[in-house]
């Protein structure tokens, strides 16, 4: 499927904090958007935190913290972008933002990750003080692309500007109904895919006395303490490709109990595999779940786990095709700011 670029952009910039080996949300995005851009015919310059020296996250030692990222003021300038966007508001995005401004480039960016909250699920630093620096960081971008209208309104209640959507895709041809297997655990067998860290609420779920099995896929920070608190939920590990994709397909219910979280990838994986969501009626799930379609949100989520449990699954699959990366594609190419360099 071609997508009209109307803007003609045929070279971009794309600076972020968050890439592979990580595994999340952002990077799943990004990746598979670039892969879209490519194939449009679009030139992407990936900078990102591998190839400048780097420090580890305290906390989150996945996400490289940049400190010389020598050359890139002289990198941006040579490549010449038709377009910059700056997908994080971490340090090699402070970096790149500072060059643009002082070069005069006009630049976007992207709202990924409600950082005010996942520092808060961590440090008693108060919300106010993290969302004005996120205000701040935001504040020159000619655009501030962000996942779900949910998330748009939320952050536009907090005094953001220049707000405006660029959803996100799943990729059918790996996660589909057609991956199912059976599962050698007690029925039903709930899910859970994500980071084990605080911010994303698994013992809520890991909590409940609900009869059947608890998944967990993935790591994170939190994984030791609660795989000795929970001894009969089962700690997978992390999981990729097709083999995540028949854990989706063979699972009864997906239990996202994140609060924190703007969309959701994971969701959509789910649902495209055939499985049904619980979850809190929060940003993220409320622009993906259709109540008694694909699952139920409920601040029950016991209840919602109950609801999602009877829905038939058969057409589950079907109800969410407006998330394809050729639509999201679009909307990212058409809201960047194309930059003259005949000035």
């Amino acid at each position: 499927m071609k997508v009209e670029n109307l803007k003609n952009i045929k070279r971009l910039t794309l600076i972020t904090d968050a890439w592979t080996p990580q595994v999340n949300g952002v990077v799943t995005t990004l990746t598979n958007l670039i892969k879209e851009l490519r194939n449009q015919g679009v030139k992407v310059d990936i900078i990102q935190p591998s190839e400048y020296k780097s420090f580890p996250l305290p906390t989150y030692p996945e996400i490289r913290c940049v400190w010389r990222p020598k050359g890139l003021n002289n990198r941006i300038l040579d490549f010449k972008p038709d377009a910059i966007h700056i997908a994080t508001e971490g340090s090699l995005g402070w970096f790149a933002r500072h060059i643009a401004l002082k070069n005069k480039l006009p630049f976007t960016t992207s709202y990924h990750t409600r950082y005010p909250e996942y520092i808060r699920a961590r440090i008693p630093i108060p919300l106010g003080l993290t969302y004005r620096v996120l205000r701040y960081f935001h504040r020159p971008a000619q655009k501030t692309l962000v996942p779900g209208l949910s998330i748009l309104q939320d952050l536009q209640a907090k005094a953001f500007n220049h707000l405006t959507l660029m959803s996100r895709g799943v990729d059918t041809e790996l996660f589909n109904p057609q991956q199912h297997r059976e599962l050698d655990y007690p029925k039903p067998v709930m899910l859970y895919v994500g980071r084990i860290a605080p911010e994303k609420n698994i013992e809520a779920f890991l909590s409940l006395e609900i009869p059947g099995s608890k998944l967990i896929i993935g790591e994170g920070p939190e994984r030791g303490n609660l795989t000795k608190r929970y001894p009969h939920s089962h700690f997978l590990g992390a999981k990729s490709g097709k083999t995540l994709a028949e854990f989706y397909a063979s699972a009864d219910v997906f239990v996202f109990p994140s609060k924190t979280d703007t969309f959701g990838v994971v969701n959509i994986e789910s649902i495209a595999c055939g499985t049904p969501v619980a979850a809190y009626p929060v940003t993220g799930p409320k622009d993906i779940i259709t109540e008694g379609l694909n699952g139920s949100v409920n601040d029950d989520l016991k209840q919602a786990i109950k609801t999602a449990l009877s829905l038939p699954k058969q057409n589950i699959h079907l109800s969410i095709p407006q998330f394809n990366w050729p639509h999201a594609s679009q909307q990212f190419l058409q809201n960047l700011s194309p930059i003259d360099w005949s000035n």
